[in-house]
């Protein structure tokens, strides 16, 4: 345990925001499955599907909660599958 107060301070913080993150991180989730999901099928609705999850996962990016490299390869490969899915 910290004794310095400042420190005692800044982990409550990173308490706070890895709860909130978790909420975002398991969203984030729970979109992609449902955007990978409407690929597979086969479903109208996936480019759109697609389209809300990358734009979930550029606004986690933004805030700090994914690093923007770990977007970018979460994006792309949501965007090969798709590609992949639509040329078949």
């Amino acid at each position: 345990m910290a004794n310095i107060k400042s420190q005692k301070k800044r982990n409550l913080q990173n308490e706070r925001a890895r709860e909130r993150n978790k909420g975002t991180r398991s969203q984030l989730k729970t979109e992609a499955k449902k955007a990978r999901a409407a690929i597979a099928t086969g479903d109208e609705s996936a480019a759109e599907q697609v389209r809300a999850t990358n734009r979930m996962i550029d606004k986690a990016a933004s805030k700090g909660v994914l690093n923007k490299k770990t977007a970018a390869r979460r994006k792309s490969r949501l965007a090969k599958s798709a590609a992949k899915s639509a040329a078949s």
